[in-house]
């Protein structure tokens, strides 16, 4: 059997086996054992533990654990809450500042986090209340959060840039700086739609309207001590940036200083020393931890066997020596990891495709870094799209009284924002390399 019919009879059994509702990892796992006994034999059974063990053994590994222990302790407290109160104050009399004020938040606690579904949670459950209060449309309100929700996979640090840069050999502090410009500029560009939208309906009401859902008024003074407990996790968030850009740090051992930075923080200052507390954060980080590296390890398992079966190759040689421009390809590709992304969550989708596709990018001139980031923002598409749109669902249980077609309606301006930044990135790729071209790289 050729590698062609043999990556057919794969991606076939793939696709089974992943839509037949086991966990990710178990499914990876279960379709790459029975591709090697089909196709290499039952002797391959005996290198297994080899394969999964070289997988495993990766330095770089150990930033998922330590960035995802950061990001269940500011979500155990009442960061969330005090990062969206701080920026509400900043921008309650911008016109569609209320709504600004959750993208910006959004953002920030995406940084601390690099969770999409933990941020869409922390900040909507206190956000989509308040924005129906004062007078935003539900969808809208719903909208917003999805959207803002998306941006913790690219603002680093960012778990899907971690497994991007081990399956594809990338720098992993050169992906997280990569995402920084990008993730700004489609901040802003959610920002500048609501600002839009909330303008439009600002001429249709009357000024004692506005001022109505508008009374409050807080000072400078308010506004600053709102920001005090906000300032330290901002200070760390640069300083483990800088550390990166400056070459100073790998992105494990910021991640490491990080995580104990943020632990200290949340013990001045919102108490979190009590056993029970410090307990519950570690079994958070263990389950989400053991789960994320479990679907690293069989995703390598499924590349290794795709690899030994001459699959990866050939799928690579194939779209090469297409007689097309590689914008082309790269449209195509583009389409297809909107696809992907609407049925499988970024982690799994990145560490599947990534080994096939790699190769490729490289072929076709195109930056890994920057085809990384590319491939981040297709899969944050995913997160608000159904039907596995994870952050519809965690906003549609935030609101369980606004119906989903409605999250869906809200959210669809912001997936159009997402579609029209991959242009713009395409057209203007310096804005995620310029950064980490200019970079000293320590690992």
């Amino acid at each position: 059997m050729s590698p062609a019919e043999m990556g057919i009879v794969t991606a076939f059994l793939a696709v089974l086996f992943l839509f037949s509702g086991m966990p990710i990892a178990f499914a990876l796992g279960s379709v790459s054992v029975l591709i090697a006994i089909i196709f290499i034999g039952p002797s391959y059974l005996d290198m297994l533990a080899e394969v999964l063990y070289s997988g495993s053994d990766n330095f770089g590994l150990l930033a998922i654990p330590l960035f995802i222990f950061m990001g269940i302790i500011v979500a155990s407290t009442r960061a969330g809450s005090d990062l969206y109160e701080s920026f509400h104050k900043w921008f309650h009399k911008v016109p569609g500042g209320l709504g600004m004020a959750n993208i910006i938040s959004c953002a920030v606690f995406a940084a601390l986090t690099g969770s999409s579904p933990a941020t869409a949670a922390a900040i909507g459950s206190t956000g989509i209340p308040e924005l129906r209060k004062r007078g935003y449309d539900p969808s809208l309100a719903c909208g917003i959060i999805t959207a803002g929700g998306t941006l913790g996979i690219l603002i680093p640090p960012s778990v899907t840039m971690i497994v991007y840069g081990i399956a594809t050999e990338t720098s992993i502090g050169k992906l997280f700086i990569a995402g920084v410009f990008p993730g700004i500029m489609i901040t802003v560009f959610f920002s500048l739609w609501i600002f839009y939208t909330y303008s439009l309906k600002k001429r249709k009401m009357s000024s004692e309207a506005w001022d109505e859902l508008y009374y409050a008024h807080y000072t400078l003074k308010e506004k600053l001590r709102a920001s005090i407990r906000v300032i330290p996790f901002l200070i760390i968030i640069v300083l483990i940036l800088i550390s990166l850009y400056g070459g100073w740090a790998t992105p494990s051992e910021a991640a490491g200083v990080g995580a104990f930075l943020i632990m200290l923080v949340a013990m001045l200052i919102y108490k979190a020393y009590k056993p029970d507390q410090v307990t519950g954060i570690l079994k958070r980080t263990l389950k989400e931890s053991t789960m994320i590296m479990m679907i690293v390890v069989m995703s390598f398992l499924f590349s290794s066997i795709l690899t030994e079966l001459y699959i990866t190759q050939t799928i690579a040689h194939a779209i090469v020596n297409l007689k097309v421009s590689r914008w082309i390809i790269m449209l195509f590709i583009n389409l297809f990891l909107l696809v992907v992304g609407c049925f499988l969550p970024p982690v799994a989708a990145i560490l599947i495709l990534a080994p096939i596709l790699h190769p490729v990018i490289l072929s076709l001139g195109f930056d890994p870094i920057w085809f990384g980031v590319i491939m981040t923002v297709n899969l944050e598409v995913g997160l608000i799209t159904p039907p596995v749109g994870l952050n519809l669902y965690i906003v549609q249980g935030i609101a369980p009284d606004i119906p989903i077609d409605e999250v869906l309606k809200g959210s669809l301006p912001f997936v159009i924002i997402l579609l029209l930044s991959l242009v713009i990135l395409s057209i203007f790729p310096q804005i995620a390399t310029w950064l980490p071209h200019h970079m000293i790289a320590k690992s």
